[in-house]
């Protein structure tokens, strides 16, 4: 797979993605977009790829937000559908099946920000920043960032970022639960590897039907959410991944799974 704006690293069983625009701070942009929704498409129907990890070029963003250039020129309808299509790529990011780690390789803003709030995990570098400045702007987060924050750090905290605008250092973030580690530069894609190939090493359907349940049952009342849990550890009942599983489990091997 080719692209211009972002780079496509396959080391399986990762897929290692680059945001490509460090002129710009790794703005998203129209093209980028594209290229994302693209990206993530094929990769949620590959067997192979088991994790997927999202990083920024050059040292200094992650990525800084929509493409201000583009944001100036938007009218009410353009507006409306330039929102509709960001939180549908967040949306495929973020159900795609398999885990998604965001590597926070410096600033996360406005929509880089509700970019990493789309993946499974977070990690970021000491020098990262994050937050939703788009208040600064005249406009509020459009890509889901008014919805998964207060979700993921409750509704104060995520209160306080959106209606100030200001960032908060990664270890702020870490307090927050914004992010789930904190790394010196140097180490923060080794690490995220590590962590991405330990997740991978799992039974596949596994990890998709509890990244299932968990995104799934999150709105749902208690009762509702259970009944899905129950209904997908059924699912994982019937594979053959699961008899693998528990046969060496007993047998004291390593599974070989077969993702299915």
């Amino acid at each position: 797979m080719s692209f211009q704006n972002l780079l496509f690293d396959i080391r399986e069983p990762l897929a290692i993605l680059t945001l490509n625009r460090p002129k710009v701070h790794n703005a998203l942009n129209h093209a980028l977009f594209t290229e994302l929704e693209n990206a993530f498409t094929e990769l949620a129907a590959s067997e192979s790829i088991r994790a997927i990890l999202i990083t920024g070029a050059g040292e200094k963003a992650f990525a800084a937000g929509a493409d201000i250039q583009e944001l100036a020129q938007l009218s009410a309808m353009g507006g409306q559908q330039l929102a509709a299509r960001g939180q549908r790529i967040f949306d495929l990011i973020e159900n795609c099946g398999k885990p998604v780690i965001a590597c926070i390789n410096g600033f996360a803003l406005g929509g880089g920000c509700e970019l990493a709030l789309a993946c499974t995990l977070r990690l970021a570098s000491e020098t990262a920043r994050l937050g939703q400045p788009e208040v600064k702007l005249g406009l509020l987060p459009g890509y889901g960032g008014s919805q998964r924050l207060p979700r993921l750090i409750g509704k104060g905290a995520a209160l306080k970022l959106l209606l100030t605008g200001e960032s908060v250092t990664a270890a702020e973030a870490y307090r927050l639960g914004l992010v789930d580690e904190v790394l010196p530069p140097g180490e923060l894609l080794p690490r995220a590897e590590q962590l991405a190939l330990s997740i991978a090493a799992n039974a596949p359907l596994a990890l998709r039907h509890t990244l299932a349940a968990v995104h799934g049952g999150f709105d749902l009342p208690l009762r509702q959410a259970l009944e899905l849990e129950a209904s997908l550890f059924g699912l994982c009942c019937a594979t053959e991944d699961k008899a693998e599983g528990t046969r060496a489990f007993l047998e004291k091997r390593t599974a070989v799974w077969k993702n299915r």
